[in-house]
C-alpha cells in the first residue's frame, strides 16, 4: 500500500495532524527505473504485473513438466485450478464441443487476473494490479477482439452485423430501435463495463483497506486507542473480505468472455 502520510501523526497529537485518507496518489507509483515524464519506465505496478505472470507460468510448468498417472500435490492442485475453469465455467458456458479449444486462453485468463486481484493482500506488494484501469482495460481489448474476430469468422460480414444487432425480421416496426439499442450495447458498452466491472471492485477494495489501515495507526494514541482496535479488526474483516471478492472477480470476468463467446458461436435465426 502506498501510505503518503507523516508516520509521526496521530489521534490528538497536534490541531495540524488531521486524518490522512487516502487519495489518487495512493494509487500512483514512481519509476523503480526510467522517466515518467516520458512514459517510458518501470514501476511497482508492472513489477508485480511480471511477477504474478512468472509464478503462474512457473506453476503450471512446475506440476505439468512431468505429468504422471497418479498425480504428486503440485499436479492435483494445477488439475483442479484448470479442471475449475474448463468445467466450471468453459463447458457450462460454451459446451464441451465448442469450447474445448478456448479452455487453454481462459485458464490463462482467470489465474492471470486471480494473481493480480491477489497482490492486494501478499506483505509487501499490497496493491492489486487490476486497481489500475490499464490492466482491466488490456485485457478486455483482448477478450473484445477475439468475440470480434470469431463472430465475423463464424457468420460472415452480413450474418455477423445481424448477430451483433439482434436483428429478428419478426419484430417489425421496432426492429430499427432494437438494433441500434444492441449494436450499441455490444460494440460499446459490454467491453467498457467487462474492464470497469474488475477495475472498480479492486480499486474500492484496496481503499477500503487503506482507509482502515491508516485509521488503525492514526487512532493508536490517547483515547483513540479502542476505536484502533476497531479498525483494525476491520482491517482483518475486509482482508478476507477481498480473498472471496478476487476469486469472484476472476470467475465473473471469465464467465463474461465466454459469454461473449458463446453470443459469437451462436447460430443466427
Amino acid at each position: 500500500m502506498t501510505l503518503a502520510f507523516d508516520i509521526n501523526c496521530h489521534f490528538e497529537d497536534t490541531p495540524s495532524c488531521g486524518f490522512p485518507g487516502p487519495t489518487l496518489y495512493s494509487f500512483l507509483f514512481e519509476p523503480i527505473f526510467g522517466d515518467a515524464d516520458s512514459n517510458l519506465y518501470f514501476n511497482k505496478t508492472m513489477l508485480l504485473a511480471l511477477l504474478g505472470s512468472v509464478i503462474i507460468v512457473g506453476f503450471f510448468w512446475a506440476a505439468f513438466r512431468k505429468p504422471k498417472v497418479v498425480p504428486g500435490k503440485l499436479q492435483m492442485v494445477a488439475e483442479a485450478g484448470y479442471d475449475f475453469v474448463r468445467r466450471g465455467i468453459v463447458y457450462e458456458t460454451l459446451g464441451k464441443k465448442e469450447g474445448e479449444k478456448y479452455v487453454p486462453f481462459m485458464v490463462a485468463l482467470f489465474f492471470f487476473v486471480w494473481i493480480m486481484n491477489l497482490w492486494s493482500i501478499v506483505p509487501l506488494a499490497q496493491f492489486p494490479v487490476t486497481a489500475v484501469i490499464a490492466y482491466p482495460a488490456g485485457l478486455a481489448a483482448i477478450v473484445y477482439i477475439m468475440w470480434m474476430s470469431v463472430t465475423f469468422k463464424r457468420h460472415g460480414f452480413v450474418g455477423g452485423f445481424k448477430n451483433l444487432t439482434g436483428y429478428d425480421k419478426s419484430l417489425g416496426a421496432i426492429l430499427p430501435m432494437v438494433m441500434v439499442i444492441e449494436f450499441f450495447s455490444n460494440v460499446i458498452v459490454r467491453p467498457f463495463t467487462h474492464a470497469v466491472r474488475l477495475f472498480a471492485n479492486m480499486f474500492a477494495g484496496h481503499t477500503l483497506l487503506l482507509l482502515f489501515t491508516i485509521a488503525s495507526w492514526y487512532l493508536l494514541n490517547g483515547i483513540g486507542i479502542a476505536y484502533a482496535g476497531v479498525s483494525f479488526v476491520m482491517v482483518i474483516v475486509m482482508t478476507a473480505f477481498e480473498l472471496f471478492i478476487q476469486a469472484v472477480q476472476a470467475y465473473v470476468f471469465v464467465l463474461l468472455a465466454c459469454s461473449f463467446l458463446q453470443g459469437a458461436l451462436a447460430e443466427h435465426h
